[in-house]
């Protein structure tokens, strides 16, 4: 039987599509070692290592947009349009150089999160394409209005040629897709016992007031760290090189530590809208606070899952950016529905995708 091959497409926007992708190969990889995987992304190596512990081909193409950011919250619309009108320009060279790609490396199954030509690619070579996400990129365009329409109708018809699409949780209707499957949460989960991640990160003190503060791979510039000093009694945890030092701020600059591995030492997590974020948070049963954000679509189906799904409270920007955080003093909403979520979307994947390329 040949090796099966497995070419992996991963949008080219901030972090959270990476993690979440990788968590999904690294199942993938465990359940069949001999498997081939080719990971097409601009990601850098040391982010994708984080998830993947064994071998890949990382090959650095990038095949959409997704949103330009200066942080996790600031979009330029202007510059998204820009680099969005050159991926149409260069499109079909796009295509034809993957193509050829696919072919010369016999790839058997192709996996998207979620570039529109990544189902164009896949036909033109004669192999399935599957997509896992909760949205898709013409969602977001099309609410920006104006310019961003065409472009949605243009992805519209590229993801209309995906053969299986596997909907994550707190999605959008994604009605360019035919053939959907419902899947339950995927992501990272935590290398280390909250006793050995104690013991790492010299947290002696640490109490039942503790809060991650993270905001994806982009950061969030003028976060007001200031008000921590308000909560004296509290122990704040942060991925943010440029914080101030706080003796209740907890800087992590060791790229070994994934926002994942410290979510079990705290009792909150404070986020802007995020699949990623929201979903390690739901499967570890951890309450979220969540900033609002109406410039990009995802978030209203993220912020409402959330709500139907965990503990949670919900936060606008201006009472995070210029408030004094007294929201932390208030106890979180219970989720709406009684019922779990299911947390096995890795495994589901995984499995699908090696029982495909095994027949």
């Amino acid at each position: 039987m040949p090796q099966p091959i497995l070419y992996v497409a991963i949008t080219n926007h901030g972090f959270g599509h990476v993690t979440r992708t990788a968590s999904v190969v690294a199942r993938i990889q465990q359940r069949c070692p001999e498997m081939v995987i080719i990971l097409a992304t601009t990601a850098p190596r040391w982010l994708l290592e984080l998830y993947i512990e064994g071998d890949f081909i990382l090959r650095p193409r990038g095949l959409d947009v997704g949103v330009v950011q200066s942080d996790s919250m600031t979009i330029d619309q202007p510059e998204t349009l820009n680099q969005l009108r050159q991926i149409q320009q260069q499109a079909r060279s796009i295509v034809a150089g993957e193509v050829t790609f696919l072919r010369q490396n016999r790839v058997g199954l192709v996996l998207a999160d979620i570039p529109p030509l990544a189902a164009t690619i896949a036909h033109a070579a004669n192999v399935p394409c599957w997509m896992a996400s909760n949205f898709g990129w013409d969602l977001v365009y099309r609410a920006w209005g104006g310019d961003f329409v065409e472009i949605a109708d243009w992805i519209g018809e590229h993801y209309q040629q995906c053969d299986r699409l596997l909907r994550l949780p707190f999605h959008e209707p994604m009605s360019n897709f035919s053939t959907i499957e419902d899947i339950g949460l995927t992501g990272g989960e935590p290398r280390y016992s909250i006793e050995e991640m104690r013991d790492r990160l010299q947290l002696k003190s640490l109490t039942e007031r503790t809060v991650l503060l993270t905001f994806g791979g982009l950061g969030l510039s003028q976060t007001p760290y200031h008000n921590i000093e308000r909560f004296p009694d509290w122990q704040f945890i942060t991925f943010d090189h440029q914080a101030p030092d706080l003796p209740n701020l907890l800087k992590i600059t060791d790229r070994t530590y994934r926002p994942v591995d410290l979510m079990p030492l705290c009792n909150r997590i404070v986020s802007k809208p995020g699949y990623s974020t929201f979903a390690e948070a739901c499967r570890l049963g951890i309450p979220i606070v969540s900033l609002t954000r109406d410039d990009f679509a995802e978030a209203a189906f993220l912020i409402e899952g959330i709500q139907n799904y965990a503990e949670h409270q919900i936060v606008p920007p201006a009472e995070f950016f210029e408030g004094d955080w007294q929201f932390l003093k208030k106890s979180p909403q219970p989720p709406k529905q009684t019922q779990l979520l299911s947390v096995d979307g890795n495994e589901a994947i995984a499995q699908a995708v090696i029982d495909y390329l095994a027949s």
